[in-house]
């Protein structure tokens, strides 16, 4: 086999930013700083094929591992004049996670691995400093104690708080070493008491410990829920980092802390983060104590009376500005930085490039282009098409009367407001109701994971800008407001106390996460208004993307919100949403009701003028942009009303039995819906549905382009077609209805008659249908039911289970199939281009604002694609984004 282990340190490294795949994301920087000559700890990375295989082999590891990780120990060893598990000169290290992608917070760390009965005297003893010995064993003993034995957090937890009570004071700095030293014995009869055996003094016994635990880590719930919302295949595996420790809780010339290159959450060119004196660094991002400002301004600009690090440890921080701008530099993006200063002397213990709110994701892209750090077409590549979703997010109106409730940071921009939650599992319950919630917690953690994508907002009490609940929202683009240290929490009583003032759970509160208000009740909000940065990326899109972008609109108000984005047509308008408006529904079933082909045409008579005016508008608005309009598709029983107390409802209405719309109903039930008397079939059972919609369409053609003198060329849309022969059927009822219109009205118009490839049928038999379809437009999400052979509505049962064995990699309703669903959608375009080679081809599933299979239309030459009007910007990127890569 290959390699298992990189090492790195002393100005050099085995691996390189290059290898990201292999070191994962931590690894690949650190080794790519060791070349840069910058201060990091001597270590070594354990790769991702190590996970692989753990997995694929019953939990065990390559035999040529622990032979391997031993050479590097000694080499860390020999770079720190220190031993593992010497008695005098202790080596200790840190082990930590690291996928090829960043998932902060959600895999398992330990640090000051190494340390035991034995060695912590010899630390103490090294540092001059008791206190710092003891307080980094007994954090050793936690952590670990967690992570790899499984005593919860939470009782070591109550042991400290219990310490703090018994001493009277606030802070774990308070504690002193003969403090440390008695817990840490509570701690070893914890730990003895929970798991049936001792603390595990030897250090290779802990190592080996920690390396089994972050590679578990892999699979814990809060990584495998964090990997299914990012999209990151289980397979990938992370890497494992093991690297000698340095301290930040050596007094008051130590401290850890977090930056960044610029701000995160509005792009600034501007040295952004945080930092804590005589800490390490899980202090700072599980927000236990509120950490102060990196440099001056920030300082004064929080009007914060704690010393900045500019201030406190001032060669410290010149020296970190620089490292600071030399990585900027050299990766060309914002870096996302963790350090620690031991006794005034600065180590980078990683960078990887800074996760940032779109908002600010779109200022550093532009402002790098106009300092000529990168081109307008990398800038383009710089955004991820999926954040654009944030910038749709509202903000509080400015003119609405609000009432403050508490105000703390402004964590991540964008508002929202609902009810008060104070649990994740409470979060999934509210919005599994259809209800808005916000997020309230002391602090968040790894496990709030699935509350705070299920709830509108997030809102702590506890935790700085760089806290694991800011870092996870800004990622998700939801609104946070954290560290309000002012309010007071109770989970037990369900309530939140500030200022004399109490809520309680179900109560309302909005958040901005652009001022960190918290405000009482609902707040009246505005739509964000996408100019400036948003508007040249989106031109610079648009110059560099191949295929055009259209909507799916099935309303007037739907078509004017996709213009507003940049839709360039309708891609997909359904027919039959406009049917089921309460004041048409009853048309409708006047016409499933009707006894013979005079009654439906009766009826249908009636809908004529109603989509005719629909059509009309929608034209209007797209001023002379294509539009593809649906016949009627879905099964007529969806039309019919099936509860007692509707159907008694809907007689009386109609002036029927209800007999008669009981047995309608019996007779319009199937087995498979889906399957079953819809799309092409209900035009060949009933042509006068048909003939009605297509008449609307044409009339609708000619009094639009009368109106506002912009050609109008409908482009109408067959469904579920399977046979060539089912397409002229229903193409020659509509031929025959335009040249009816035409004569009718005096005005020659053009159209396109097409089909939706909804079905393996219809692709393989791409060839022969093309003869008649002028256009193809691939109904993905009914294509991929019929190639799966499962149905949406029932998937979820098992598709978690796909994705949890890596079975499949991804939901093939979120993203395209491309071996099986795309290879029939290749298929279809190569063939319908045999027989008419300048035949029109485009998507309009779900997976038409999809960034993935944006690309994958871009790779096999559609000409546009067709998604909701609020993804139209994504999609628009998504596109330009595929065309460059094609490029090259």
């Amino acid at each position: 086999m290959g390699q298992w282990v990189y090492t790195f340190g002393d100005g050099k490294a085995e691996g390189d930013a290059s290898q990201r795949d292999l070191l994962g994301g931590k690894g690949a920087n650190l080794a790519e700083m060791s070349s840069l000559g910058l201060p990091v700890p001597p270590g070594m990375t354990i790769t991702t094929e190590v996970c692989t295989y753990y997995y694929e082999n019953g939990e065990t590891y390559p035999p040529e591992l622990e032979g391997e990780v031993d050479a590097a120990l000694e080499q860390i060893a020999a770079s720190t004049d220190r031993k593992f598990g010497d008695p005098d000169m202790p080596l200790l290290v840190s082990v930590r996670s690291g996928a090829r992608i960043s998932m902060p917070g959600m895999m398992d760390t330990v640090l000051n691995l190494g340390l035991n009965d034995t060695t912590v005297p010899a630390l103490a003893k090294n540092a001059d400093d008791e206190r710092f010995a003891y307080d980094s064993y007994r954090r050793f003993i936690q952590m670990y104690g967690d992570v790899v034995l499984g005593v919860p957090m939470r009782l070591f937890d109550e042991h400290l708080e219990s310490m703090k009570d018994e001493k009277d004071v606030e802070l774990d700095t308070d504690l002193s070493a003969a403090d440390w030293r008695t817990l840490i014995e509570s701690y070893k009869a914890l730990v003895q008491k929970e798991t049936g055996s001792p603390f595990p003094q030897d250090p290779r016994d802990q190592l080996w410990g920690a390396i089994g635990a972050v590679f578990g880590s892999w699979r814990n719930d809060r990584a495998v829920t964090y990997r299914r919302l990012q999209g990151i295949p289980e397979r990938w595996g992370t890497a494992v980092t093991v690297q000698a420790m340095v301290f930040g809780n050596m007094g008051e010339t130590s401290a850890t802390g977090v930056a960044f290159t610029r701000n995160p959450s509005n792009g600034e060119n501007a040295l952004y983060g945080e930092f804590l004196i005589n800490a390490q660094g899980e202090d700072v991002v599980a927000g236990i104590r509120t950490p102060q400002d990196i440099t001056e301004k920030a300082r004064l600009e929080a009007g914060s009376e704690k010393q900045s690090m500019e201030k406190a440890l001032p060669e410290a921080f010149a020296e970190f500005k620089a490292v600071c701008d030399k990585l900027e530099g050299h990766y060309r993006d914002v870096q996302d930085l963790e350090f620690t200063i031991e006794r005034n002397k600065l180590w980078m213990l990683q960078t990887r490039t800074g996760k940032r709110t779109a908002k600010a994701a779109l200022k550093i892209a532009v402002d790098m282009v106009d300092e000529g750090v990168i081109s307008e077409a990398e800038a383009v590549q710089r955004i991820e098409p999926a954040s654009l979703d944030q910038l749709l997010h509202p903000t509080i109106d400015p003119q609405a009367k609000t009432d403050l409730f508490a105000k703390a940071l402004p964590a991540s921009p964008g508002a929202a407001a609902g009810e008060i939650v104070f649990s994740s599992e409470e979060a999934e319950r509210i919005a599994g109701l259809g209800r808005t919630c916000i997020l309230c917690r002391i602090e968040t953690s790894p496990e709030d994971i699935s509350g705070m994508h299920a709830a509108a907002g997030i809102f702590t009490t506890r935790g700085g800008m760089t806290s694991h609940a800011a870092v996870v929202a800004r990622g998700m683009g939801k609104p946070c407001v954290s560290g309000a240290g002012n309010v007071r929490i109770n989970y037990a009583n369900g309530t939140m106390i500030a200022g004399g003032r109490t809520l309680k759970v179900g109560d309302k509160i909005t958040i901005d996460g652009a001022t960190g208000e918290v405000l009482m009740g609902e707040v009246p909000m505005l739509n964000p208004e996408l100019s400036g940065d948003f508007q040249r990326i989106m031109q610079w899109a648009d110059g560099a993307r191949r295929m055009r972008v259209r909507t799916n609109a099935d309303t007037p108000h739907d078509a004017r919100a996709a213009r507003e984005f940049g839709a360039e047509g309708i891609g997909l308008c359904r027919t039959e949403h406009m049917f089921f408006d309460p004041a048409r529904i009853n048309a409708m079933r006047e016409m499933i009701l009707a006894d013979d082909t005079e009654g439906r045409k009766a009826a249908l008579d009636k809908l004529l003028p109603m989509q005719r005016e629909d059509f009309t508008s929608i034209f209007e608005i797209m001023a002379g942009l294509p539009v593809t309009i649906r016949l009627l598709d879905p099964p007529l029983h969806e039309f019919i009303p099936h509860g007692e107390d509707e159907i008694l409802e809907v007689a009386e209405a109609l002036g029927v039995s209800p007999d008669k719309l009981r047995n309608r109903s019996r007779e319009l039930s199937e087995f498979n819906p889906m399957l079953g008397h819809r799309g092409c079939r209900l035009a060949v059972s009933y042509p006068e549905i048909a003939e009605m919609q297509s008449r609307a369409i044409f009339e609708a053609a000619v009094a639009a382009a009368k109106k506002t003198g912009a050609p109008v060329e409908p482009e109408v849309m067959v469904p579920l077609v399977s046979l060539k022969t089912e397409l002229d059927f229903v193409k020659k009822r509509i031929d025959a209805t335009a040249k009816a219109v035409r004569e009718e009205t005096g005005v020659d118009f053009h159209y396109q008659v097409g089909t939706m490839v909804e079905l393996p049928r219809a692709a393989i038999n791409a060839k022969a249908i093309a003869e008649s379809a002028e256009f193809f437009s691939f109904g993905t999400n009914d294509l991929t039911q019929t190639t799966f052979g499962i149905s949406r509505d029932d998937a979820g049962v098992f598709l978690g289970a796909y994705l949890r064995e890596s079975i499949i990699d991804i939901d093939p309703f979120v993203s395209i199939d491309v071996d099986g669903v795309g290879a029939l959608v290749e298929l279809a375009a190569e063939r319908g281009r045999q027989t008419r080679p300048d035949i029109k081809l485009g998507i309009c599933g779900e997976h038409g604002g999809d960034p993935a299979s944006i690309s994958f239309c871009e790779s096999v030459d559609l000409d546009y694609v067709s998604c909701s009007p609020f993804r139209v910007p994504i999609a628009r990127l998504a596109a330009a984004q595929a065309a460059l890569r094609k490029k090259g």
